[in-house]
């Protein structure tokens, strides 16, 4: 693992590492990765490694959400399988809210083809579910995503210089995050591509 980091940030390339289990989480952080994807198992020593790098933690919450109701009539998931998919589910919910309450660095993420492309929205109101505030879920699709891909200095926030890639929404999703599910104009370098006048 630490070969692989090493070669990849001699590159300039960062490492982004898929993984469930406490033990795979906390290798991959003290190896030096730079994010971790979905983290469902992480424990309070990826906390602390966690803040120890600065890496970030991407939770995909939607599959372990959508995957259960996915499993029900389909001959091919057995009780057991089941059982295991829900008890992760709830696993990641707990362990990602602990994360985000001990300010660990998360960038927004829904592992989609998992679940259906073009529900990735629905991964806020999940978040908001686990303990995150309707703005801290937003700045991780954001300032942390934008952070996370080094492309803080063009996309990210709203400032003279970066792309001017925007949405609306009817009402405030400071309010009601699941706004953000339903988007009623987006603008794309500065252009409306979408607008429900």
């Amino acid at each position: 693992l630490e070969e692989i980091v090493a070669t990849a940030h001699g590159l300039g390339v960062k490492v982004a590492a898929h993984a469930h289990g406490a033990d795979g989480i906390n290798a991959a952080l003290r190896a030096g990765v730079d994010s971790i994807d979905h983290g469902t198992f992480l424990d309070d020593e990826s906390i602390r490694l966690f803040k120890q790098s600065g890496a970030y933690l991407v939770p995909t919450l939607m599959p372990g959400a959508k995957l259960p109701e996915a499993m029900i009539g389909n001959p091919i998931y057995s009780d057991v399988i089941r059982a295991k998919a829900n008890a992760a589910a709830a696993a990641a919910s707990e362990n990602i809210g602990n994360a985000y309450r001990a300010g660990v660095n998360i960038a927004f993420g829904t592992d989609s083809a998992v679940t259906p492309h073009g529900r990735n929205a629905e991964e806020f109101a999940l978040m908001v579910e686990t303990g995150f505030s309707p703005s801290d879920a937003i700045v991780a699709a954001t300032i942390g995503a934008a952070n996370l891909l080094s492309q803080s200095n063009e996309i990210g926030t709203l400032e003279i210089g970066k792309q001017a890639d925007i949405i609306a929404t009817a009402t405030s999703p400071l309010l009601d995050v699941t706004q953000l599910e339903n988007v009623t104009a987006v603008v794309v370098d500065g252009k409306i591509v979408k607008s429900n006048k």
